[in-house]
């Protein structure tokens, strides 16, 4: 399957936007998901997981409150919705796919399929 995130760009704190993952080559029903992002200088950070239905949901510490992961499997989609962001934020965003995996599925190791990331830039 091949993931491509889309949706970042530059926003000032205290904005939004939708990050989407765009699948094809195959149905992404039967994945779970997540979003990562990785600031310059930093390891790669777990944000969001998400079950193949959508029916569970999983956040980092980092995500909870601001970030809302979801899907629509019908249009083989992922997104991300942040809110109230901030400029430690800042980072390129990725999205990830596995077929099968433990859950949660937080640690980048879990995942197998990784799309381009999406750069968001946060202005104070």
């Amino acid at each position: 399957v091949q993931l491509q995130a889309s949706g970042g760009g530059l926003v000032q704190a205290g904005g939004s936007l939708r990050l989407s993952c765009a699948a094809s080559g195959r149905s992404l029903g039967s994945y779970n998901m997540g979003w990562f992002r990785q600031a310059p200088g930093k390891e790669r950070e777990f944000l969001a997981a998400i079950t193949s239905s959508g029916g569970g949901t999983y956040y980092a510490d980092s995500a909870k409150g601001r970030f809302t992961i979801s899907r629509d499997n019908a249009r083989n989609t992922l997104y991300l919705q942040m809110n109230n962001l901030k400029p430690e934020d800042t980072a390129v965003y990725s999205c990830a796919a596995v077929r099968w995996s433990r859950w949660p599925a937080r640690d980048k190791s879990d995942y197998n399929y990784w799309g381009q990331g999406t750069q968001v830039t946060v202005s104070s």
